[in-house]
């Protein structure tokens, strides 16, 4: 995948550009009807699909210590873009400049840079610009003017809700991670970095691969069945997600253990995807190693069962 960084570097994208442009946190999916609107256009038109966000999180900038935390990091929004067929994205960087720049104004640089600007396509209610004063009312005109097309993709709902990263991370904090996955239109997920540990697991005998999630918004923290994706194959397997009150490491940075079953092997400086199912139990401090390592083989028993195996 291309990973544009400034907006003069549209100049470089093969014409007309279908731009869908969106924070696109989580890509639920009222995201992918944002995205897919484009990648429609460009293929009717032999063009490029650009899939622009921003970076950092514009409220970070606006309104400082009120932007959410994220669903996803770029590293994984980046794996599933690819899975869309998504081939070009622009992470546009988001400064004080940015905030004050008239939408009028950016809609002109976005029409200088693309050679040429074929579409754009964003949520309805997307408002853009200084004091968000932009809306899909100026991006018409502005397109009529100009001649590119313009996609208003109205919301989605399941279950009677508007599908939005905000409910989909009250659902995820509440730890129902099935309706979460119904608005992501995909099995929820933690993504990140297999890093050195301990090594604890793996003297008790179940040795396991320590993810350091992306994600900044986390579900609760516990143990939970997991399926997991090695060496092509997709695994089952247990997970303990938070920061190991028994072993007190003293680090408040949380964890992802994955014990993959009947498995062994080196997966460290990987990135893995695990896929949570279903809550065995809430993390908790043991009195002791041996206590840890009982409870440990009573939750790989549960996990195994839910598994199949």
């Amino acid at each position: 995948m291309t990973i544009l960084h400034s907006l003069d570097q549209l100049a470089s994208v093969p014409g007309p550009v279908a731009l869908a442009i969106g924070v696109f946190d989580g890509l639920h999916l009222g995201h992918q009807e944002v995205i897919r609107a484009a990648q429609e256009h460009a293929a009717q038109h032999h063009g490029t699909a650009v899939v622009m966000s921003f970076e950092p999180h514009p409220l970070t900038v606006l309104r400082p210590g009120s932007e959410p935390k994220r669903l996803c990091g770029t590293a994984y929004r980046e794996v599933l873009l690819k899975r869309m067929g998504v081939n070009t994205a622009l992470l546009c960087p988001f400064d004080e400049i940015t905030a004050a720049t008239p939408a009028a104004l950016f809609l002109d640089i976005l029409t200088r840079d693309c050679k040429p600007l074929g579409c754009i396509s964003v949520g309805y209610g997307w408002s853009f610009g200084k004091g968000r004063s932009g809306n899909i009312h100026l991006l018409m005109e502005h397109g009529e003017r100009e001649d590119f097309a313009v996609y208003g993709v109205p919301p989605i709902r399941v279950d009677g809700e508007v599908v939005s990263s905000t409910l989909i991370r009250d659902a995820v904090s509440g730890g129902d991670l099935i309706k979460a996955s119904r608005l992501l239109g995909r099995d929820y997920a933690l993504y990140g970095e297999v890093m050195h540990g301990r090594e604890l697991a793996h003297q008790l005998g179940f040795p396991t691969a320590n993810v350091r999630p992306e994600a900044e918004l986390l579900p609760p923290f516990g143990v939970y069945a997991v399926r997991v994706e090695v060496d092509g194959s997709l695994r089952s397997g247990i997970a303990n997600l938070g920061v190991r009150p028994t072993v007190e490491t003293g680090d408040t940075v949380p964890s992802l253990e994955v014990h993959v079953f009947d498995w062994s092997g080196d997966l460290y400086g990987q990135r893995l995807e695990v896929t949570l199912g279903d809550f065995i139990r809430p993390e908790q401090k043991f009195s002791g190693i041996a206590e840890l390592r009982a409870q440990i083989e009573a939750d790989v028993a549960l996990a195994r069962g839910i598994a199949g195996l």
